[in-house]
């Protein structure tokens, strides 16, 4: 049944934007799809070796569900690999959040993480130094007219000594 009701999910994915799926709900419905398949082979082979004898039976389709197993999760984390390591976010997003910091007083980004946590929703880590410390909130409502931000943390840090302006831009 689950199967069944994640099957339309699974169909939708494919006709639309491949950039953006619910890879949660993907890996639900292969979780689903593996755990149904597995029992079928363990009730075939518990099936072959009453009825035919076929003791070895339970063994080959232990094998068979961990080579179907391993074939879909590898294509599981090929496709979240680049989530899992914050390299889905383009290149544009990542430079209007350290642009909309960094055109502010003398602030400097110098750790910067954006995911994917759902299809339009990312979540940033953000850690600045500056010589003029502001709350976290106020460094998130420069944020405000990035798109898919659902969640912004900022780490500030007082800018000690030469001016900010001279720090490596990461």
């Amino acid at each position: 049944m689950s199967a069944f009701l994640l099957q339309d999910y699974h169909h939708d994915e494919h006709e639309n934007d491949h950039n953006h799926h619910d890879h949660n709900l993907r890996a639900a419905y292969v979780h689903v799809l593996a755990d149904a398949l597995t029992s079928i082979f363990a009730i075939i082979a518990l099936f072959a070796g009453k009825f035919l004898g076929w003791v070895w039976m339970d063994a080959a389709m232990g094998f068979i569900s961990a080579a179907v197993i391993a074939k879909w999760s590898y294509g599981l984390v090929r496709h979240t690999g680049l989530i899992l390591l914050d390299g889905a976010i383009d290149k544009q997003t990542k430079l209007a959040v350290v642009n909309a910091i960094e055109e502010d007083a003398d602030n400097r980004v110098t750790d910067l993480h954006i995911w994917y946590v759902g299809q339009h929703h990312l979540v940033a880590t953000i850690s600045l130094v500056t010589h003029y410390p502001q709350t976290s909130e106020y460094y998130k409502s420069l944020l405000k007219d990035i798109p898919s931000l659902a969640h912004v943390s900022v780490e500030v840090n007082h800018c000690d000594g030469e001016p900010c302006l001279d720090i490596h831009r990461t």
